[in-house]
């Protein structure tokens, strides 16, 4: 997007104050749907492991109210410039500290080390390193823009703070799923901040190259293309193929209204990670076609939401804010329901505010909070609003002397008026 005039900075306030309402209606939708289907989805599992049907849903509601707290403290109490100040550097060093400490004392899960226990609690630091990348990436277009660094210097810097970065963690953690969310959630800054389309296709182009070198240069990752043909797995559907097939079977159940909630059968130890990374498709067999559709039509709502309080916000610097943090979690959604509707290999990316899981939940609610943030900031004057300002300003100077007032006017008196000539 190109550079947006000052006229477009116009009461960021009042103008955003229908898409927060949107924005936060629909969030509250999307967690009441996660609270329910995570419910359902994981009290067979809970009963396997001999804790209570609720364990899971218990849980959920902790991370919710965790959640719901750094939003709101990021929304009412820290104005969202401050994150692109000295401190985007405090955020970049306790990121780039996590991802080295997953890479030595992280836990591997599923056959990836992503995760990182300190005593009882775990959590996954890549979801909350993407968000440390994007203010980053707001904060070298914002020195480039204000000529503080040169174009050269801030490339350079780019590969130094975020590339490096990123490259590291996809490295050790084999993420490729979270080096795609990242990439297009900057992407999305890059565009909102002004940079040519030039560069932005030019950046794309190298993230396909590297996305295919990634797929097909890694044996697991290729084996996971199995799902353009999961039953074709080498094993009869038994193989690599097997959860894409039961997810398929899931939804298939579903058909338009859904078996009713509570009535899934794929989540009776069939469907793996029913109730988390394919949550979706549980969604699909017990609230059917109409369920899965909602879903969708909520992320969508937030996206419409997220890019106007973009669109309207007070700066630039709002603007590229919130419409990285939006575009981000929209994506993360996205690629999500792809990989459990079968048109995309999976990447055990959670879908934002419904899959089961403490990081993922609370990184949602930081976006929104950095999204509602920008919404609530006061705006700039428009150049129409610093014009009629002007007008009000009356400039004192001090009234002519005698002997200069001697001199005739145009109608051939002397010039004794006290007025001087309002142009200048």
């Amino acid at each position: 997007m190109p550079r947006r005039s000052q006229h477009s900075a116009t009461s960021a306030g009042p103008s955003s104050q229908g898409p927060r309402i949107l924005l936060l209606l629909c969030v509250l939708a999307l967690v009441l749907v996660g609270l329910v289907m995570v419910y359902s989805a994981s009290m067979v599992k809970a009963l396997d492991a001999g804790k209570p049907a609720s364990d899971f849903f218990t849980d959920q509601l902790v991370y919710v109210a965790l959640g719901v707290v750094a939003a709101l403290v990021l929304w009412k109490v820290i104005p969202y410039r401050f994150w692109v100040g000295p401190a985007v550097w405090i955020v970049w060093a306790v990121a780039l500290l996590l991802i080295l400490a997953v890479w030595f004392v992280g836990t591997a899960n599923y056959g990836a080390k992503r995760w990182l226990y300190i005593g009882p609690i775990g959590l996954q630091p890549s979801e909350f390193c993407k968000i440390a990348f994007i203010l980053v990436a707001v904060r070298l277009i914002v020195d480039w823009r204000a000529g503080l660094v040169e174009s050269r210097a801030t490339m350079v810097r780019a590969l130094l703070f975020i590339i490096v970065p990123v490259a590291i963690m996809y490295r050790t953690q084999s993420d490729l799923g979270t080096t795609a969310i990242c990439f297009v959630g900057i992407l999305a800054v890059m565009w909102m901040g002004g940079v040519s389309r030039q560069v932005i296709f030019a950046c794309l182009g190298v993230a396909v190259v590297g996305g295919l070198v990634a797929i097909f240069g890694t044996g697991y990752r290729s084996d996971r293309l199995v799902f353009m043909d999961p039953w074709n797995d080498g094993n009869d559907g038994y193989g690599t193929g097997y959860n894409i097939i039961r997810s398929y079977y899931a939804l298939a159940e579903g058909g338009i209204f859904g078996v009713g909630l509570g009535n899934s059968h794929e989540k009776f130890q069939y469907l793996f990670a029913s109730e988390s990374d394919f949550i979706f498709a549980v969604i699909g067999e017990e609230l059917g076609l109409v369920g899965a559709l909602a879903v969708i039509g909520l992320f969508f709502c937030v996206l419409y939401a997220g890019l106007a309080i973009a669109e309207r916000a007070s700066d630039d610097i709002g603007s590229m804010i919130a419409g990285g943090a939006t575009v981000m979690l929209v994506f993360q959604a996205f690629l999500n329901i792809a990989c459990v509707i079968g048109v995309f290999p999976t990447t055990g990316k959670p879908l934002p505010f419904i899959s089961a899981g403490g990081t993922s939940m609370i990184a949602s609610f930081i976006l929104v909070g950095l999204i509602l943030a920008v919404s609530a900031a006061p705006a700039a004057p428009s150049v129409y609003e610093q014009r009629r300002a002007d007008l009000r300003l009356v400039r004192q100077e001090p009234a002519p002397s005698r002997a200069r007032s001697g001199r005739t006017n145009r109608s051939g008196r002397a010039g004794t008026s006290g007025r001087s000539n309002p142009r200048r």
